[in-house]
């Protein structure tokens, strides 16, 4: 019963936590982005910022 409860704690923790953060590319996601460290930043985050907060690329 323990093991079940912990490998289940395993699995629903990452979806809770992942669900806190804005969506990539909305408002509050840029504004986030541009107070934290630019030595922090992924390659990807990067990228991202770049494409929806600066140029706001559409996609088709």
């Amino acid at each position: 019963m323990t093991r079940l409860i912990k490998i289940c704690l395993l699995v629903v923790a990452p979806l809770v936590l992942s669900a806190c953060e804005p969506e990539v590319g909305s408002e509050r996601w840029c504004k986030a982005m541009k107070e934290k460290d630019k030595g922090d930043w992924t390659a990807n985050e990067a990228a991202d910022f770049m494409k929806h907060c600066i140029v706001e690329i559409k996609e088709y």
